[in-house]
């Protein structure tokens, strides 16, 4: 294994492309094959943190990548109208209180309610308070979680960039023929509108949607999970900032779906994601463009999709990143975030030594590992829901779930309990700021909650709240804090 082929570019393909020609550099020879003339979906914007430990394993500087990219900070995701319309609640990326071995922090929490101290679950987490106040700032010393908001296009650009210097090589032209070994069926070579042939060892399907190669060439089979998740269309706008940006994407239920807001430093992307069986394409597009803020910057445009994975992601010498892998709805910004540890997964058990089936197994498995629970997590917002008032959020309300999320809402309903599995991407805290905000009630919690006096238990939370108001109070603005850490480059050329 000494060639390496991209096929396709975008966010997977260039994040594909920077990581594997810079970690195996002098070992492995990366070809990037795009077309100009294909676009790609370019509004995967919104990130999570794990993208910050990806970018130290790259050795990208902060504050060149968000200038370079309009990046903002982000701190989790505001969520309006999904337990009730009018309602709000926040999944913030930081932890939550302190928890003991035994039990976490909420147990505690919930046992002060039953005697009578009142306080929000948000006042024990920096990352919430600060992002409700519009406030953040970081350092070398700062524990704050956060990711950011960026411009996927430029983002490519971006990665094209590093790739490059580090020795990738990029093909211009379209996929018109994929040749495969006539015994193996491994793939072979790719043949270009202009007859150009290029070989490879290993191929890397970053081709979205259709999968040129790990579908349309070697079938590796499709798992619907639209039955789970019905949303299977959206439409997208750019728009012109009205404000300053505030550090988190906004998630906004509607009678079909939802609407995201991400702001950028010089722009906002704006989305509505909706099912086609119960809003059509004209009134999505009518909708979004009667709720975005701000003049649009471009003409909205529809992307149909299906929700579900490739039932196998590695296939022979093929293994797919990004869309061409499957798809989950950008309701918890996962998609970057599959792509990254798609690609750290595929380092790890690269073949140097040939493909072997062992690998091809540990790497699927460990793949539909975690796009299940990643699924769970995003079936939870839908259908842990009091909405009653339209066809959709009642269909998903009533919906049949996946055993796995059915289990962890019957633990948390009957013992407030919560986990994250070896593996899994979101955390405990996760879990419980969804479940409370969706409405999930625990019926009863920890009795280790107990052995603690009422005294001393005023005295803990009111000093946990004290503190994290205090660090909050100290912070600057999320915008102030924009401006003179990493003012966008294109703010700075127009100013």
């Amino acid at each position: 294994m000494q060639k390496l082929v991209i096929a396709g570019g975008g966010t997977a393909g260039w994040l594909a492309a920077a990581a594997l020609a810079q970690q195996f550099r002098g070992i492995l020879d990366v070809t990037l094959i795009e077309s100009d003339e294909i676009g790609t979906v370019g509004v995967g914007e919104s990130t999570i943190p794990t993208i910050r430990g990806f970018h130290r394993l790259l050795g990208i500087d902060e504050q060149a990548f968000m200038r370079a990219t309009s990046a903002t900070f982000k701190l989790g995701i505001h969520f309006e109208n999904w337990k009730l319309p009018q309602h709000r609640y926040a999944h913030a990326f930081g932890r939550v209180g302190l928890s003991t071995w035994i039990c976490g922090f909420h147990h505690f929490w919930l046992h002060s309610l039953t005697r009578g101290m009142c306080s929000e679950l948000e006042d024990y987490c920096v990352e919430r308070l600060a992002s409700k106040q519009h406030k953040f700032a970081t350092s070398p010393d700062s524990e704050i979680n956060y990711a950011y908001h960026l411009d996927a296009g430029v983002y490519a650009k971006f990665l094209r960039k590093m790739s490059e210097h580090d020795g990738a090589r990029r093909i211009e032209g379209k996929i018109t023929e994929v040749r495969q070994h006539p015994d193996t069926g491994f793939i072979e070579s790719l043949v270009l509108d202009s007859g150009q042939v290029v070989e490879g060892d290993f191929f890397i399907d970053c081709t979205g949607f259709r999968g040129l190669l790990i579908e349309q060439t070697l079938q590796s089979g499709f798992e619907d999970w639209s039955h789970w998740l019905p949303c299977d269309r959206a439409v997208a706008v750019q728009t012109e900032s009205v404000g300053p940006a505030v550090p988190y994407t906004l998630s906004a239920a509607h009678e079909a779906g939802w609407r995201w807001r991400i702001p950028l430093q010089h722009r906002v992307g704006n989305g509505l994601v909706y099912c086609s069986r119960y809003m059509s394409d004209e009134e999505a597009t009518g909708k979004l463009l009667r709720e975005v803020q701000g003049r649009t910057l471009t003409q909205p445009r529809v992307i149909r999709f299906r929700a579900g994975r490739r039932r196998c992601t590695w296939n022979k010498n093929v293994v797919a990143l990004g869309l061409a892998s499957g798809f989950l709805e950008p309701l918890e910004s996962t998609s970057i975030h599959l792509i990254m540890s798609g690609i750290t997964r595929l380092m790890q058990l690269f073949p140097f030594g040939g493909v072997q089936p062992c690998l091809v197994e540990h790497y699927n498995r460990a793949t539909r590992t975690e796009l299940e629970s990643i699924r769970d997590f995003i079936v939870l917002h839908y259908h842990a829901t009091e909405r009653e008032d339209t066809p959709f959020w009642r269909h998903v309300r009533s919906m049949a779930i996946p055993e796995s999320l059915a289990h962890r809402l019957e633990m948390f309903r009957s013992c407030a309990h919560v986990w994250q599995h070896e593996g899994e991407l979101f955390r405990t805290d996760s879990w419980l700021q969804v479940m409370l905000g969706q409405g999930v009630q625990p019926r009863r919690y920890h009795h280790y909650a107990r052995a603690m006096s009422d005294h001393d238990l005023e005295r803990l939370l009111t000093g946990l709240r004290r503190s994290v108001a205090e660090t909050v109070r100290e912070l600057p603005s999320h915008q102030e804090f924009l401006d003179r850490y990493c003012r966008a480059t294109e703010i700075l050329d127009a100013s």
